[in-house]
């Protein structure tokens, strides 16, 4: 497996390229921006991209995502209740930015249990709310890897109070979604470093 984890825009959203070595199939999860960087280490490593996946609809986690379906072809995916976000302007865009999003739209949308297969690896899409409404979290199969946006974080939760999030839904989702698949796996989030799932349910003051 080839993995790239990049620093992306202004918020510095932790933007992960996956790819199979063999038959060089790529995923991107969370291109927030610098779309040169990201395609930059499709080339180096030779990787087809197939699918642009967004955990969530939030701008910095989605803004590179027309400019990498433009030069890839790759299909755009993202939760179905988070879809509406990717063409709607984003007050929280100009505030930090001062740019408006660049629009994109969903080529694939997501739900529970959905599997998302490049190459020889597969994602498995757990609907995971409380962000936002549509967040989702990302588990390798066969690996002890599981990707899950703003969701957590080491050491912390992501926000509630933008319009669509809910405290008790985000608790929820940690305690029956991220923390039954035991602890020895790779918490990979979308700001900050990387975790583990026994780190947080014995020390993220949260739970």
């Amino acid at each position: 497996m080839i993995q790239k984890g990049l620093e992306v825009g202004l918020l510095q959203v932790n933007c992960y390229i996956i790819g199979d070595e063999e038959t060089k199939e790529a995923v991107v999860i969370d291109p927030g921006g610098d779309e040169d960087e990201i395609l930059e280490v499709l080339k180096h490593h030779q990787l087809k991209l197939k699918y642009i996946i967004d955990t969530h609809g939030h701008f910095d986690h989605v803004d590179a995502n027309l400019p990498l379906r433009e030069a890839t072809g790759a299909q755009i995916a993202i939760h179905e209740a988070d879809a509406q976000m990717l063409s709607t302007p984003s007050a929280e865009a100009m505030f930090f930015t001062g740019n408006r999003l660049r629009p994109s739209q969903a080529d694939l949308l997501l739900k529970e249990n959905d599997l998302i297969s490049f190459g020889l690896y597969r994602l498995k899409v757990l609907h995971t709310p409380g962000h936002t409404p549509g967040g989702i979290s990302l588990v390798m199969e066969d690996h002890p890897y599981v990707y899950v946006g703003d969701l957590l974080f080491a050491g912390s939760i992501g926000r509630t109070d933008f319009p669509g999030g809910d405290f008790d839904a985000l608790i929820d989702a940690v305690r029956t979604k991220i923390f039954p698949l035991g602890d020895n796996y790779t918490v990979y989030p979308g700001h900050g470093p990387v975790t583990t799932v026994g780190q947080e349910r014995k020390y993220n003051p949260f739970f």
